[in-house]
């Protein structure tokens, strides 16, 4: 992986759980490193980014403490992408709102534009990238 790539993608994984960038300017550094999707998992605390040469790049974050509610409540996660989308609603918050809706994690995929959310039982939840 080059040193550019690695920088760009570790800068705007900061920027973003810093609450310093909203989604869309995190995909748009991503997909200039050619960032094909990338994984977040809530349970162990780590995302995983995968290129379109076939290179990863795995970086840790705080997981939650606690688990995450057996429940997966779409309502309230499709309520929490909207808060994002709007900008009302910084990663952190994301995080927190996901998790609390029964998530336990996702994958961006950025080529496909859509993001696919998991909950504990196999439930999934399919949000297009808006237009």
């Amino acid at each position: 992986m080059h040193e550019n790539t690695r920088t760009v993608i570790q800068s705007t994984f900061e920027a973003s759980n810093g609450a310093e960038i909203h989604f869309g300017e995190a995909v748009g550094r991503l997909l200039a490193v050619e960032v094909e999707s990338y994984h977040v998992d809530y349970r162990s605390g780590r995302t995983t980014f995968y290129l379109a040469d076939g290179d990863t790049l795995d970086l840790a974050f705080d997981p939650a403490s606690g688990a995450t509610p057996k429940t997966f409540d779409a309502d309230a996660v499709r309520a929490a992408i909207l808060g994002a989308q709007q900008g009302r609603v910084m990663y952190p918050e994301f995080k927190a709102l996901s998790q609390r809706a029964g998530c336990i994690g996702y994958t961006v995929w950025m080529t496909g534009r859509h993001v696919t959310y998991f909950g504990r039982n196999g439930e999934t939840h399919v949000e297009r990238f808006p237009d």
